[in-house]
């Protein structure tokens, strides 16, 4: 009986101090922090593309192991100033999803086959949320390291049967008048990148667009008219060579320098304004198992999210989710007795695989490729490795050469991983449920667990928007 009642008493005791706040030495209970049940006049909607538990749980140790600190979007976690949640990410017609029937789920409210852009099994086309955010009078944008045609900005803002078709993606933005588009894909712009000769660049001039193609054109861009931004061909460099070239960093934004801009030239609508950004280079990283491209690109994407909440605390009406489309290959590290001082030589890693496989396309001899490795990467492949990755891009036809697909990454990933003990389970999406993170009015809606579809309609009922665009 006396056990029974110091239970009780002790379960009263602790859901008392719940209620008390910091002050009584007791973390206050994370309902909504950050939320005080005001309506959401901006959102901010943060995407890591391809983010598995591993990418987050590595991009934190990383900067713990590096700058002594935890990332932005972990000590979110350790200080309760968010709303967490674990969200399903399946789509129609498989439990492993694709990017654009992961962003039309968010983008158009409802579930679509894999490939597609709102564009639904049936036929159906819901009205991309940023459509109907801009015809209430907000300024909309999105900003990408991908192409700004790609799968998941273009899940926010139009139709098309494929997200194959970005030659069209990028022509059926110019109507929409969206206020600021930056990312890469310059090859779905200019006459010489497409096969219709076409110079949708200028047509986007002509149509009132103030056109940027570098970090300089950015910033004497007017600012009056809406924004097309593009840096690249096609993606953006990862940020392990951006921040190991003069060239690179002078002339091509962070992702975090590009959500700063865009919060400067939207946040003067007097309606408010939504936004995506994504780190659309952590899945290109984890496609190819390389992990110096997924870490830097992680704790790029990590700068993004101080960026955004740093404006949502001062600003205080702003809804900021954190989250990620999909898993992507399932990394992390792994035990073994020199573990740590494995993963401690990522740190002294300076360009990617990409870079790296890029420089084995021009043509080197195995001694060479042995000392650029060492020299770039902090180790040292053996000879018969060398051989066997250069042996392996020798055998590349022409075409397959320019294919990231055909190329040595997976052979590559594994001989790294005796050096750095990280391992890839894969080289594709997972089906994996996926991290979900909220602040500020509008985080009070978010669920404990939460089917994708959900955060469409989250959004506009944050917004307070007409009943009317609830899917």
């Amino acid at each position: 009986m006396k056990r029974r009642n110091l239970l009780r008493n002790g379960l009263l005791a602790t859901a008392g101090a719940s209620f008390l706040g910091p002050l009584s030495g007791c973390a206050p209970v994370a309902t909504a922090p950050g939320s005080d049940r005001k309506r959401a006049r901006n959102i901010i909607f943060l995407v890591s593309d391809g983010m598995s538990q591993g990418t987050l749980t590595m991009a934190d140790q990383f900067l713990q192991r590096r700058d002594g600190r935890h990332s932005h979007w972990i000590q979110l976690y350790r200080d309760s100033r968010v709303v967490r949640s674990l969200m399903d990410t399946s789509s129609a017609s498989s439990l492993v999803t694709d990017s654009a029937a992961a962003g039309s789920s968010w983008g158009g409210g409802m579930r679509i086959n894999n490939g597609a852009l709102n564009f639904g099994p049936n036929g159906e086309l819901p009205v991309p949320i940023l459509q109907k955010f801009k015809q209430e009078g907000k300024a909309v944008g999105c900003v990408t390291t991908v192409p700004i045609t790609h799968a998941t900005p273009a899940s926010f803002c139009i139709n098309n049967e494929s997200r194959k078709n970005q030659h069209e993606i990028a022509e059926q933005y110019i109507p929409l008048r969206f206020d600021v588009m930056m990312g890469g894909g310059l090859e779905h712009f200019t006459s010489e990148g497409r096969k219709d000769g076409k110079d949708v660049l200028a047509a986007y001039r002509d149509a009132g667009y103030a056109v940027a193609l570098s970090k300089n054109e950015v910033a004497a861009a007017e600012n009056d008219k809406p924004l097309l931004g593009v840096f690249g061909e096609n993606g953006l460099p990862y940020s392990i060579d951006h921040v190991n070239d003069t060239a690179l960093k002078t002339n091509i934004p962070t992702l975090a320098e590009m959500t700063a801009t865009a919060i400067t030239r939207l946040k003067g609508n007097p309606n408010g304004f939504v936004m995506q950004v994504e780190g659309g280079k952590v899945d290109w990283a984890a496609h190819g198992n390389d992990v110096a491209g997924l870490i830097y690109d992680q704790v790029a994407f990590d700068d993004a999210v101080k960026v955004a909440m740093d404006f949502a605390e001062q600003d205080g009406e702003t809804l900021v989710i954190i989250t990620t489309d999909h898993g992507n290959s399932n990394p992390g590290l792994f035990y073994g007795k020199t573990a740590d001082e494995n993963f401690d030589r990522i740190q002294r890693f300076r360009h990617s695989n990409e870079w790296l496989i890029g420089k084995m396309l021009e043509g080197l001899t195995p001694s060479q490729l042995i000392e650029l490795t060492t020299e770039i990467q902090d180790w040292t492949p053996t000879t018969d490795e060398a051989s066997s990755l250069l042996k392996a891009i020798a055998g590349l036809s022409d075409e397959n050469r320019l294919k990231p697909e055909k190329q040595p990454f997976g052979p590559l990933a594994v001989m790294q991983r005796a050096h750095t003990s990280v391992h890839f389970g894969a080289d594709s999406h997972s089906s994996d449920c996926v991290e979900l993170a909220a602040f500020g009015p509008g985080s009070e809606l978010v669920q404990q667990f939460t089917i994708n579809t959900d955060l469409h309609n989250l959004m506009l009922r944050a917004a307070e928007m007409p009943e009317s665009y609830l899917v």
